[in-house]
C-alpha cells in the first residue's frame, strides 16, 4: 500500500477521552489529500520550522483553496531521492556541460536565502544564453538544495562535464559571494573567486556579481576545453584512434560560435513567466492560484497570436512561451510550434520550450519530432519535478506514430509519478488496445471514469485540444471506444 502523509505545525485542542480537532488536525488532513500516493506535502510552517535543518527538496506547490478551512493554505510537496524520472541516457553531450549548484547561505539568516537562490538563476540564465554551452535547467540543479552532495556524483547524475557551486554570507550591508568551478569528472578546482560587495541596492549587487561570475566562467571554460580536448588528441594518437579528432573539431567549432493538477495549466506557467523578473504584460492571478486553460487564454495579451503584431514582452524567452502555450491550447499547433522555436532561438537550454513543444509538434501531426523535443528536454533537465508532463508528450506522439508500447512505457512512468492523470490514464488504454491488451486497456478506463466521470469521447477526443489530424484522432476515437469510453 501507497499512503499520503500531511504535516502541518499549529495549534490543536485536545479532549478529555484523548481526542484532538482544530485547525491543525483539519490542516494537516487537507494537506495529506493534496498529496500523490506515496507522497509528503507539508504546510509552509513545517516548511520554515525545518528549513536547513533536514536533507530533503521542498517544491513549491503555491497557495491552495481546501475544504472547511477559510485561508488558502501554502503547501510544499518533498521531492525525495526515489521520486526520479526512472533511468535517463545521460552521455555527455558533444559540447561543453555545466550545472549551477544552489549556493549555500552560510549567514545563519533563513531570509537571505532568497537573495543566494536569485543569484543562482540569474548565473543560469545567463550561461543559457551561451548557445556553445549545454546549462542544465534551474528545476533539476535545485534538488540538490540543503543537501551537500559530492560533486562527482552531481556530474554523473546530472550528465555534466562541470560543476559551479559556491556560498553567500552577509553582514550587516556587506555579502560575500564565494564561486567555484570544478571538473565532475576528477573533482578537481578549475577556478575560484570570492566578491565582496557593499549592499545599497540589492538588485543592482545581485546582477554585478551574475555579470563577474559569468564573465570569469566563460574564458575557464574554454580554456578547460582546450587541454580537455589537447590531452585526449594525444592519447587518441597514441591508440592510432582518428574518431576523436571530429569530436574535437566539434566541440571547438561550437566555442566560435557567438509547469499540481494536470489540467490547471496556471501553476507552471506562472512559474515559467515569474522566473524572468515578472515581466508580463497580462496580470496574473493571485500568486499559485491555479486557473484552468480556457480562463488562461481569455487573459493572454492579444499579441499572444502570430497573427498579431507582437510586442516587447512576447520577444523574449518566457513572453515566446507563454504566446505558445495559448496557442497550443487554443489547437494552432503551427503557431505554437514558430513561438516555441523563437523561444529556443532566445535560449537553447531553456527545457521548458522543448518540453512543452513537445506537445504542440504530437498534436499536430509531427510525432517524431515530438519525442525528439521530449527526450531532448528530459536530456537537459533530468530531475525536473515536470518531466512526468513531457513524457506524457511523448506517449501522445508514439500513439501517433504507432509505437504502443513505447507509449506504454512512457505513461507508466507518468502514472508513477503523477497517478491520477486523467489523461495519462486514457492514452495508456488507448496503446494498450493497439497491442491488443483489452483487459489493461479497460482497467485504465475503469479509473479514468472513477477520476473524472463526465470523460468521453466526444469531449477528450474531439475537444478544445486534440489531435489537427484527422486520421490521428479517429485511430484515438476508436482505440478509446474498444477500451470502453462512452461516446458522450
Amino acid at each position: 500500500m501507497r499512503f499520503r502523509i500531511g504535516v502541518h505545525l499549529g495549534d490543536v485542542i485536545e479532549k478529555a477521552d484523548g481526542t484532538i480537532y482544530g485547525d491543525g488536525v483539519n490542516i494537516a488532513a487537507r494537506l495529506q489529500g493534496l498529496a500523490d500516493p506515496g507522497g509528503i506535502t507539508v504546510s509552509e510552517s513545517i516548511h520554515v520550522a525545518v528549513r536547513g535543518k533536514v536533507v530533503a527538496c521542498f517544491v513549491d506547490q503555491a497557495e491552495q483553496q481546501v475544504k472547511n478551512i477559510p485561508h488558502p493554505v501554502r503547501a510544499f510537496a518533498v521531492l525525495t531521492e526515489d521520486s526520479a524520472l526512472g533511468e535517463i541516457d545521460l552521455t555527455l553531450p558533444d559540447r561543453p556541460s555545466i550545472a549551477v549548484l544552489p549556493f549555500t547561505n552560510v549567514s545563519g539568516d533563513p531570509e537571505q536565502e532568497y537573495f543566494a537562490d536569485g543569484i543562482v538563476e540569474d548565473i543560469i540564465t545567463a550561461l543559457s544564453r551561451m548557445r556553445w554551452l549545454f546549462v542544465i535547467a534551474r528545476n533539476s540543479s535545485f534538488t540538490y538544495k540543503w543537501k551537500s552532495p559530492d560533486v562527482r556524483k552531481v556530474a554523473r547524475e546530472l550528465g555534466v562535464r562541470y560543476v559551479l557551486e559556491g556560498s553567500m554570507r552577509k553582514a550587516g550591508d556587506r555579502v560575500r559571494i564565494v564561486a567555484q568551478l570544478i571538473d565532475g569528472a576528477n573533482g578537481d578546482h578549475i577556478w575560484a573567486e570570492r566578491y565582496d560587495r557593499q549592499v545599497v541596492d540589492l538588485f543592482a549587487v545581485q546582477d554585478d556579481i551574475t555579470r563577474n561570475v559569468v564573465g570569469a566562467i566563460e574564458p575557464q571554460l574554454h580554456a578547460a576545453e582546450n587541454l580537455r580536448i589537447q590531452s585526449s588528441r594525444r592519447r587518441a594518437s597514441m591508440r592510432g584512434d582518428a574518431s576523436y579528432e571530429a569530436c574535437g573539431t566539434s566541440v571547438a567549432s561550437a566555442r566560435m560560435t557567438t509547469n499540481r493538477r494536470y489540467n490547471s495549466c496556471g501553476r507552471p506557467l506562472h512559474r515559467a513567466l515569474v522566473m524572468r523578473r515578472r515581466r508580463a504584460c497580462f496580470r496574473l492571478p493571485r500568486r499559485g492560484r491555479c486557473f484552468s486553460v480556457a480562463t488562461w487564454i481569455r487573459r493572454c495579451p492579444p499579441h499572444a497570436s502570430t497573427h498579431r503584431p507582437p510586442g516587447h514582452w512576447t520577444m523574449t524567452t518566457p513572453g515566446a512561451i507563454s504566446s505558445g502555450y495559448a496557442e497550443c491550447f487554443a489547437s494552432r499547433y503551427d503557431d505554437a510550434i514558430a513561438w516555441y522555436r523563437r523561444a529556443i532561438e532566445l535560449n537553447e537550454n531553456f527545457a521548458l520550450a522543448h518540453g512543452n513543444m513537445a506537445a504542440a509538434l504530437a498534436l499536430g501531426g509531427q510525432p517524431d519530432a515530438a519525442i525528439e523535443a521530449a527526450d531532448r528536454s528530459i536530456r537537459m533537465s533530468p530531475r525536473d519535478p515536470f518531466n512526468f508532463s513531457y513524457l506524457h508528450y511523448a506517449a501522445i506522439a508514439y500513439f501517433a506514430a504507432e509505437r504502443y508500447a513505447e507509449g506504454v512505457a512512457c505513461e507508466e512512468q507518468t502514472l508513477r509519478e503523477r497517478p491520477n492523470v486523467s489523461t495519462a490514464l486514457r492514452f495508456l488504454a488507448a496503446c494498450h488496445v493497439g497491442l491488443g491488451q483489452m483487459d489493461n486497456a479497460r482497467a485504465a478506463i475503469a479509473e479514468v471514469l472513477r477520476l473524472d466521470p463526465d470523460s468521453s469521447i466526444k469531449r477528450d477526443v474531439y475537444g478544445q485540444v486534440a489531435y489537427a489530424r484527422a486520421s490521428d484522432r479517429e485511430s484515438y476515437a476508436t482505440a478509446l471506444h474498444k477500451a470502453g469510453l462512452p461516446e458522450a
